[in-house]
């Protein structure tokens, strides 16, 4: 244990002298910073770009440099709510609550059309002021957030290309480390294929997942579907047959046969559509036979049954019957004990699936699984009502605005209709 506590203090250490060299090359720069600016730059801040760039202190310092000047130029200490009233009424982009982490989630709904409305400036200040009401909502130990993309607005995969890049290269430039997961929710059509192409260049690509509302409509929780038998399955459902014929001639819900009493007939069979179950064909009496019913084991053709139907029917053992008249066989004296038999069982069926599951890589076939089930904790979130209220009061001054200032026993709730449930 002492020295595992060394090691630790070691680290401590040197992240602390790293910390300090970065400061010391900022305030060498000009122009000199500011109080606010100082106040930005606490340890947490350097820490997190020093992680960013690999522990260098020479591009940790550059890029923490470029970052004070963007948020100069965007003019991030003079945002306020009241420049985005109609954005944040309709819930354009807002933070929905905070998973089992702490982390705040938000929710990205723009428009096709809003770009072609609004500057790219008014934007990015839009896409600041939702980042950091998210980072003045967080937990002292918590430093990251959670994005999710309502893509199903857009009708362009090149249009929603460009706002995904945009806001992921912003927030991978100038809030390094922030970012636990992004995921891109009903995308267009066409947008896989750009994606896939593009992915190799985005930095944040790992952390970004493609996934569809579709897959989650039946409910929250995957345990919550009924079971159905499955299609490849072999066997009927027994509550499906409700027929109490004796044996005769062989019937199911699909097709029944007959055996014809001609011996000389060429097809001593033939198919019909009809329910022939209660003819009889051949012996039919109790000493040979016995007073079995149609069950879900022997309502079928012997071709078709499992080898446990074939096997196995009943009490009775089974008689091999035959068209052509000959010699009966002498009666066993020997008495066979069934529980000692090990009948065969009933094969998977293969043929049904497909042959390039199996020159496919497990990587390749669970990741669709694996995006869904990251995707599962923040369903929740994305179908969430947006109540303007709630996110307002998430809201510190002075970027809550004037609203922000008023009694909550004097705020109206608005919930928003553009809202899809």
């Amino acid at each position: 244990m002492g020295k595992k506590l060394e090691y630790e203090l070691q680290i401590n250490q040197k992240e602390a002298e790293r910390v300090e060299a970065v400061l010391h090359l900022l305030k060498k720069q000009s122009p000199p910073l500011t109080l606010k600016q100082e106040k930005f730059c606490n340890n947490a801040c350097v820490k997190r770009f020093l992680k960013c760039k690999g522990e260098s202190v020479k591009k940790a310092a550059k890029q923490l440099r470029a970052c004070l000047s963007w948020r100069e130029s965007i003019g991030v200490e003079h945002l306020m709510a009241d420049e985005f009233s109609g954005e944040i009424a309709d819930g354009v982009a807002y933070v929905s609550g905070h998973d089992d982490q702490a982390r705040p989630v938000i929710i990205f709904r723009i428009k096709q059309d809003y770009q072609k409305l609004h500057s790219q400036k008014h934007f990015t200040r839009l896409l600041v002021l939702t980042l950091e009401v998210a980072i003045q909502s967080m937990a002292k130990k918590v430093d990251q957030f959670v994005l999710l993309f309502d893509a199903s607005f857009f009708r362009s995969a090149s249009a929603f290309m460009n706002v995904l890049l945009g806001t992921l290269k912003m927030v991978g430039e100038f809030y390094p480390c922030r970012l636990h997961k992004a995921f891109v929710i009903d995308p267009p059509s066409v947008f896989s294929y750009l994606w896939k192409g593009v992915k190799p260049f985005v930095e944040l690509s790992p952390i970004t997942m493609v996934v569809s509302s579709l897959d989650f409509e039946e409910s929250l929780e995957f345990s919550d579907f009924a079971s159905y038998p499955r299609a490849s399955s072999l066997r009927f459902d027994p509550s499906s047959v409700s027929s109490t014929a004796k044996i005769g001639s062989c019937s199911s819900s699909r097709f029944s046969f007959t055996v014809s009493h001609s011996l000389d007939s060429l097809k001593p069979w033939h198919l019909s559509l009809t329910d022939t179950s209660a003819s009889k064909v051949g012996p039919t009496t109790p000493a040979l036979v016995g007073p079995a019913l149609i069950s879900p084991l022997n309502a079928r053709s012997y071709s078709f049954a499992s080898p446990v139907a074939r096997t196995s029917r009943g009490n009775a053992c089974p008689v091999k019957k035959s068209f052509f008249p000959s010699t009966p066989l002498p009666q066993k004296t020997q008495v066979m004990d069934r529980e000692r038999i090990n009948h065969p069982r009933t094969p998977k069926p293969s043929f049904l699936q497909s042959p390039a599951l199996f020159f496919r890589k497990e990587c390749h076939v669970s990741r669709a699984d694996k995006c869904r089930e990251s995707f599962v904790p923040f369903l929740k979130f994305y179908r969430r009502p947006y109540d303007e209220m709630t996110y307002r009061s998430k809201m510190r001054p002075p970027l809550g605005g004037l609203i922000s200032t008023i009694s909550p026993q004097l705020r109206r709730r608005h919930m928003s209709i553009s809202q899809r449930f």
